[in-house]
């Protein structure tokens, strides 16, 4: 058995067992470590090696979720959460459906400006999502839903418009890996070449919204303002520095292509306009930590299974197998491709960590079998993006869980990591290879 498949499939189990995701992540990475030959001591001296580089991503994150914190001061949350609950309240039956299909879009929106008008990626979620719990409730909405919605919205945007977070994975991850392994990439449309896999996304979530979670799911209601306050104070000065310092953020981040320089300047919008005062900077930036802690810990060890499994050689070994089974064929050649980057993905965590990896070995491989340049690119993004729904150490699985699960009442492997998978992970395969065979 191929090392990699087993501490993937392990730390799967494990974490469908409500294991918790760090000591699944250890043990997988022991176990696939010790069956690649590296023994204990390599084994949790690469564990440790990968776990610098997860530091810097939880650091980047408390940073955003200092950003966030200072937008949720402004009130703009609570008052949105007080209006959708004023509605709630006025409306019923075809009202309240009414209310529940606004409140999707405005989800849906703020998942997808996230990635790249106001780039804070998941910190939005933890101030934004528990003021509306109670409004759930009410509505009796199924929460695996707006999961659903949630990560569409985390996921699409940076597989296909090259605007912030995109900017990032489309041209300096996947053209820039791409073109190492000798493909001509100039005047190549990434958004073409991505198109398709993005049709795959939008199919599931539709899926998810018209067929899948239609129906009312009873939970709980905590009392108003118990999870998330709808009634804290904001002003209309407030609410026009939140917009100012969004607006700041984002010029300043397509200026100097940088999402930490944008959120430090939209931050310092919030201090110059009164609403975060100097001397709650300090108990500011703790908060947005503390808020971001969990998910920072499990990107750490993440990383640090990931680097188990680079040191064990057994990455190139499960697609050296799976070369010796495509033969001359472009169809299996494109569905065993997606297929490893979807186990290597969920592994890993992180589209963006998986890209560099499977680039080296797929793109020579895609060339051999020809496949054009278009279609190479859309394979590997695909490949890449594939597991990132599904993986139970994904942020974009982790960041919908830490606003919905803020009252006890939703599983994340259950509530989020199964149903990302099944609608998006699975119409990703399909799209992903009809995109290879077509372009």
């Amino acid at each position: 058995m191929n090392a990699v498949v087993v501490a993937v499939a392990l730390m799967l189990v494990l974490s469908l067992l409500r294991v918790h995701v760090v000591v699944s992540l250890i043990i997988g990475a022991v176990v696939g470590g010790l069956m690649g030959g590296l023994g204990i001591d390599s084994t949790l001296s690469a564990f440790n090696k990968g776990l610098g580089g997860g530091a810097t991503v939880a650091l980047s994150y408390a940073l955003l979720g200092a950003f966030a914190v200072a937008i949720s001061k402004s009130g703009v949350a609570n008052a949105l959460a007080g209006k959708i609950l004023n509605m709630v309240g006025r409306q019923e039956g075809k009202g309240s459906e009414m209310v529940k299909w606004l409140l999707i879009a405005v989800l849906l929106g703020a998942a997808v400006s996230s990635q790249n008008i106001l780039p804070i990626h998941i910190a939005f979620i933890p101030l934004l999502v528990p003021p509306l719990l109670y409004v759930m409730g009410r509505l009796q909405l199924d929460r695996r839903l707006i999961a659903c919605v949630l990560t569409f919205g985390l996921i699409t945007p940076y597989m296909f418009l090259p605007v912030g977070f995109g900017g990032i994975f489309l041209k300096e991850v996947l053209l820039a890996n791409v073109a190492k392994g000798g493909v001509d990439v100039s005047g190549l449309s990434v958004m073409q070449a991505m198109m398709i896999p993005a049709a795959g996304m939008l199919f599931g979530l539709l899926v998810a919204i018209l067929f899948t979670y239609r129906k009312k799911r009873v939970y709980q209601l905590v009392e108003e303002g118990e999870v998330g306050s709808a009634s804290s104070s904001y002003s209309p000065k407030s609410l026009i520095a939140a917009g100012a310092a969004v607006v700041a953020a984002f010029v300043v981040q397509l200026w100097l292509d940088s999402m930490i320089m944008g959120a430090l300047v939209g931050f310092v919008v919030f201090s110059v306009s009164g609403v975060v005062r100097w001397k709650e900077a300090d108990d500011l930036f703790t908060e947005g930590m503390k808020m971001m802690a969990m998910i920072g810990f499990i990107m750490i060890a993440a990383s640090g299974f990931a680097e188990v499994m680079r040191e064990t050689g057994q990455i190139q070994t499960l697609v050296d197998s799976s070369v010796s089974v495509i033969g001359d064929s472009k169809a299996m050649g494109a569905l065993l491709m997606l297929l490893v980057g979807l186990l290597v993905t969920m592994g890993i965590g992180s589209s963006f960590s998986t890209v560099p990896i499977i680039a080296a070995i797929f793109v020579p491989l895609a060339l051999q079998l020809g496949f054009s340049p278009l279609a190479i690119v859309s394979i590997v993004g695909t490949a890449g993006a594939l597991g990132d729904a599904g993986s139970p150490a994904s942020d974009s699985t982790l960041g919908p869980t830490s606003g919905l699960n803020m009252d006890g009442q939703h599983s994340h492997i259950w509530d989020t990591v199964v149903p990302t998978f099944i609608h998006y992970n699975l119409p990703l395969l399909a799209f992903g290879w009809a995109a290879a065979m077509l372009l």
